[in-house]
């Protein structure tokens, strides 16, 4: 069945309705009909089947079946990505949602070739967003990463910091990642492999909150770099062959989902 996203604002398994660009999709694109079935989801992990009653509206409204929450993946895995050239961003999102991301920081380097001022910002943003939805649309995530508005590196470690603390009914609670990581081209870069065996050694258990940062053509400067080791990440080599961005942030991720999200 087709899958449409519908916001955890407007999801009322009472009242069900899609609008706007889903509500299009499913009219005017797929041409589905009253008493056809879809699955939503809201991106907060519930699924709902349901069936259509009526088109006749710039709403259409639904009647739900059947409704299921999924878990949310063991590892919160935060990619945050060097913006590269090009429309090489938006395959890295996409790829990001279908290997279990939960949240994705893009980077405005000293070394990002794309210009990226306030309102533009904004607007990939709202983009990449979108491609998050498609894909998880597409593959059946029914948790639907962030995507963050772009950020200069000092600014995103600021903005992780300033995140580091929730309120709860009690106190304060740290919500700080248990392993930072960025890619390297130095020398005294370790293998992922190793850093993920000594966590578990020394832990006992695999990593809950992991920071997975990937540099732009070039990699980090070398100030960028301190900054992050600063911040607690660890340098991880990517093997003796330099990779291209996109290559990388599939690399990384696929490693990551693989030794911790299964």
């Amino acid at each position: 069945m087709h899958r449409f996203y519908i916001s955890p604002e407007h999801c009322n398994p009472d009242a069900l309705v899609l609008t706007g660009s889903e509500a299009h999709h499913a009219r005017d694109v797929l041409r589905m009909k009253r008493g056809e079935k879809l699955v939503l989801f809201n991106g907060r992990g519930r699924e709902i089947t349901a069936e259509i009653i009526d088109l006749s509206g710039d709403e259409i409204r639904l009647r739900k079946l059947h409704e299921a929450d999924a878990p949310p993946l063991r590892c919160r895995i935060v990619l945050g990505q060097a913006i590269p050239k090009g429309k090489n961003m938006e395959l890295i999102v996409q790829k990001a949602v279908e290997i279990g991301a939960a949240e994705i920081a893009p980077i405005i380097s000293d070394r990002t070739v794309v210009q990226v001022d306030s309102e533009s910002a904004a607007q990939k943003e709202a983009k990449w967003q979108q491609i998050a939805i498609e894909a998880a649309k597409q593959c059946g995530q029914n948790w639907l990463p962030r995507v963050h508005v772009p950020k200069k590196l000092p600014e995103f470690f600021d903005a992780a910091i300033s995140l580091q603390s929730v309120q709860t009914s009690n106190s304060d609670v740290a919500t700080t990642f248990d392993l930072q990581l960025i890619g390297s081209l130095q020398p005294e870069a370790q293998h992922l492999k190793k850093i993920l065996a000594d966590y578990s050694s020394e832990h006992r258990y695999r990593p809950r909150n992991v920071l997975m940062l990937i540099g732009p053509e070039g990699d980090f400067t070398p100030a960028e770099l301190a900054l992050a080791r600063r911040h607690g990440c660890r340098p991880i080599t990517l093997g003796p062959i330099i990779l291209r961005v996109e290559t990388a942030a599939i690399y990384c991720l696929s490693i990551l989902s693989y030794e911790l999200l299964v």
